[in-house]
């Protein structure tokens, strides 16, 4: 496993959070669910679970919510809402009892994640969705072909997750990337499948910064997410008739890796995209850097 996280960047984010004088409203009307669960992964990566207050809103596996909560405005301005909208890594099925699972980056200098970071559990907030198209083809028995940078491997597990309570779990290659090998989100979950057979997933992880610190030991592959797509489809003998591929993440990594696609005769419905941001706009897309 990956080295843990230098202590300065801990006592970094500290410092910023303390730093961020904000005052987050601890009630309002607008208010429809609460902070009900966190894991920390790293420092700077956590799981979080929402759940609304009334009965929970139905979505598909790949869509997205919206959280947020008020923080007090100044010179005596109203209230206003900081929210940002993440993609659902929980199936449908549990939103009921477990509340909608979000992966989340804290972003440093983000408008949203650092009140994130402070809310205590029990916390109330607004949620609102779902949204997107980025779901599932129906009845579909094409090898799937996940590629996700970050936190973009959140949708893909919503996915595998409710394909098992449906009982139609679907044969998948997926790729992650990451810049260190601590931030392998799922990949407890994800190998477990693999090794267990739980799941028919084949699990690709790389790393983009393989001589840093952080990465001593690693062994696996190395280079941007984008950089291995065509060596995989290569060595696990993927074509256009029977895949299919979904790419998550940010849109320099899924134009190169959707390019890649097409150049080997995938066609354009065959390739089904999620941004995390549009490209060459603010981020503002599920999971983007805020």
């Amino acid at each position: 496993m990956g080295h843990a996280s230098p202590p300065w960047r801990a006592v970094t984010i500290t410092l910023m959070l303390e730093l961020d004088e904000r005052v987050v409203v601890r009630d309002a009307p607008q208010y429809n669910a609460a902070l009900v669960g966190r894991e920390d992964a790293t420092e700077s990566l956590s799981t979080f679970w929402v759940r609304f207050d009334a009965e929970p809103t139905p979505f598909l596996a790949g869509q997205y919510m919206t959280i947020g909560v008020f923080v007090e405005g100044e010179a005596g301005a109203p209230p206003r809402i900081v929210q940002r909208a993440y993609s659902v890594a929980s199936p449908p099925a549990v939103a009921g009892s477990d509340g909608y699972e979000m992966y989340v980056r804290l972003v440093e200098g983000g408008l949203f994640t650092p009140l994130l970071w402070r809310l205590p559990l029990g916390h109330r907030m607004r949620m609102i969705g779902p949204k997107g198209k980025f779901t599932l083809e129906p009845d579909d028995d094409r090898t799937h072909l996940y590629i996700s940078s970050g936190t973009g491997n959140a949708p893909f597990v919503a996915m595998m997750r409710q394909l098992l309570v449906d009982g139609a779990p679907r044969r998948t290659i997926f790729l992650n990337g990451v810049s260190y090998e601590r931030d392998l989100g799922y990949r407890e979950l994800i190998e477990g499948w693999e090794r267990d057979g739980g799941y028919p997933v084949t699990f690709i992880p790389t790393v983009s910064r393989p001589t840093a610190p952080e990465n001593e030991g690693w062994t696996g592959r190395t280079g941007r997410v984008e950089s291995i797509v065509a060596p995989v489809l290569d060595e696990l003998s993927l074509t256009p008739a029977d895949t299919i591929a979904y790419i998550c993440g940010n849109p320099d990594m899924i134009i190169a890796a959707e390019e890649t696609l097409l150049a080997r005769g995938f066609r354009e419905e065959q390739v089904k995209k999620e941004l995390y941001w549009p490209k060459g706009k603010e981020p503002g897309g599920p999971g983007g850097t805020e």
